[in-house]
C-alpha cells in the first residue's frame, strides 16, 4: 500500500470527526437564537443520525457502483455543504435541510473507509485511523470556543470546519483514481460488482446477527457516557457543572489516547485478543464507578478507564469483519455494522434519559454494565460461530 492512499485515508477519519462534535459545542449557543427549548436539539441530531443510518445501509451498494475514490470525495463535500450551511441558517426548521446531508454524508463515508482499512490496512492502523477520528472531533468544539471568545459567534466554528472539509474534499478528487492497493488492479469494490448483497442475505451470514448486536451495544456503552457522564457527576457527585464538563472530557480523551496505544498493541495481539482486553477495562471502570464512595476522582478514574477499554473495540471489531466472514462478505457487512452502530448511538442515550427520570442519574453503570455483558456474549458467539476449523 503506497503511503500516499495512507495519508488520503487517514484525511478521511480526521474530516469523519470534524462535523460530530460541532452542533453539540454550538447548541447552548444557538438555540436562545432561534427561540426555541434546549431540548429540541434532539430533533435534529436524531435526523442527523438517521440520514447516516439510510447511507450506512445503502454503503455497500453505492461502492460497487461508483468506487471508494467518488464516495469519498462526494461524502466529505455533501458534509461540507450540510456544514456551512448550518452557519448560515437563521431559524431552527432550516437546520433540517442541512441536517439531511449532513448525515447522509457521513454514513456512507464511514462504511466505505472502514470496509477498505478492514480488508488492506494492519490492524494498528485501524486503531491510529479511529484515534485521527478523535482528533478530528476535538477541534470542532475548539473552533466554536474560539469564535464566541472573539466575538466572531458560533458561526465561525462552522465556517472553520467547513473551510478544512472543503481542502479534502478537494484532494480527495484529485486522489481518487488512487485508492488502489499496489498488488491489486482493481478499485475496492469494483471486483465485487457482480455479487449481490441484499440485507436478507447478509443477515443469513453466520454470526452476522451476533455482531451487529454488539455493535450496537459498544454505541450504547460509548454514547450513553459521552453523553450523561458530566450530567452524572453533578448530580451523584454534586460538583459543579464547570467541573462536571471538565471532568467529563477525560472520557473522550481516554478513548482517543487508548486508541493512539492500541495501534503498538495490534502489532503483537489479535483482534480478539484486544477486544476481551477493552471489555475487560471497561467493567473495571464501571466497577469503580459503582463503589459506594461518592468520590470525584473515583468518578474521574473510572471514566478514564471505560474510555480507554472502548479504545480497541470498535476499531477491531471492523478489521476483525475479513477473518470471521471472509473478504466477499465485508462491504455489506461494515455498511451494516455502522447502520447498528448508528442506530445504538440514537436511541439508547435518551433511552437512559427515560430511565434516570424514574430512578437516578446514579444508576448510569448499572445501564452501562447490562449493555457491556451483552456486548461481551455477542462477542464470545460470533468468535465461536466463525472459528476456522
Amino acid at each position: 500500500m503506497s503511503t500516499f492512499i495512507y495519508v488520503i485515508v487517514y484525511l478521511c477519519f480526521i474530516a469523519l470527526g470534524l462535523p460530530d462534535s460541532v452542533f453539540g459545542a454550538a447548541w447552548p449557543s444557538m438555540y436562545p437564537q432561534f427561540g426555541v427549548p434546549v431540548s429540541w436539539a434532539g430533533a435534529v441530531s436524531m435526523t442527523i443520525a438517521a440520514g447516516t443510518v439510510v447511507s450506512s445501509l445503502m454503503s455497500d451498494r453505492l461502492l460497487k457502483k461508483f468506487g471508494i475514490g467518488t464516495i469519498a470525495y462526494f461524502s466529505v463535500g455533501l458534509t461540507c455543504l450540510a456544514v456551512f450551511g448550518f452557519s448560515f441558517v437563521k431559524s431552527y426548521p432550516l437546520l433540517f435541510l442541512f441536517a439531511i446531508p449532513y448525515g447522509l454524508g457521513a454514513g456512507s463515508i464511514d462504511a466505505a473507509v472502514n470496509n477498505f482499512a478492514a480488508l488492506y490496512f494492519p490492524s494498528k492502523h485501524m486503531s491510529w485511523l479511529h484515534c485521527m477520528w478523535g482528533i478530528g472531533t476535538i477541534f470542532g468544539p475548539y473552533m466554536i470556543g474560539f469564535g464566541l471568545n472573539r466575538g466572531l459567534g458560533w458561526q465561525f466554528g462552522y465556517r472553520a470546519v467547513g473551510s478544512i472539509l472543503l481542502v479534502f474534499t478537494v484532494c480527495l478528487i484529485f486522489a481518487s483514481g488512487r485508492w488502489t492497493r499496489a498488488d491489486v488492479k482493481k478499485n475496492l469494490g469494483a471486483d465485487q460488482k457482480k455479487k449481490k448483497s441484499p440485507l436478507k442475505s447478509t443477515l443469513k451470514i453466520k454470526g452476522a446477527i451476533e455482531i451487529l448486536i454488539a455493535f450496537f451495544c459498544y454505541s450504547a456503552v460509548e454514547q450513553t457516557t459521552m453523553l450523561w457522564a458530566s450530567s452524572y457527576m453533578k448530580i451523584h457527585n454534586s460538583m459543579s457543572e464547570a467541573m462536571a464538563a471538565s471532568f467529563a472530557s477525560m472520557f473522550f480523551i481516554g478513548i482517543t489516547a487508548g486508541r493512539a496505544v492500541n495501534g503498538f498493541l495490534a502489532i503483537k495481539f489479535s483482534d480478539t485478543f484486544l477486544i476481551r482486553l477493552g471489555e475487560g477495562i471497561i467493567a473495571s471502570g464501571i466497577i469503580i464507578m459503582m463503589l459506594p464512595f461518592e468520590n470525584n476522582y473515583l468518578t474521574l478514574i473510572g471514566l478514564i478507564i471505560i474510555g480507554l477499554g472502548c479504545a480497541p473495540v470498535y476499531p477491531c471489531i471492523i478489521h476483525s469483519t475479513p477473518e470471521h466472514f471472509g473478504e466477499e462478505n465485508v462491504g455489506a457487512l461494515v455498511g451494516v455494522q455502522m447502520a447498528f452502530a448508528y442506530t445504538g448511538t440514537t436511541t439508547m442515550p435518551p433511552l437512559f434519559g427515560l430511565i434516570s427520570n424514574r430512578t437516578s442519574v446514579s444508576s448510569l453503570p448499572y445501564f452501562l454494565l447490562f449493555f457491556l455483558v451483552l456486548l461481551t456474549v455477542m462477542h464470545e458467539i460470533v468468535v465461536r460461530k466463525t472459528k476456522k476449523t
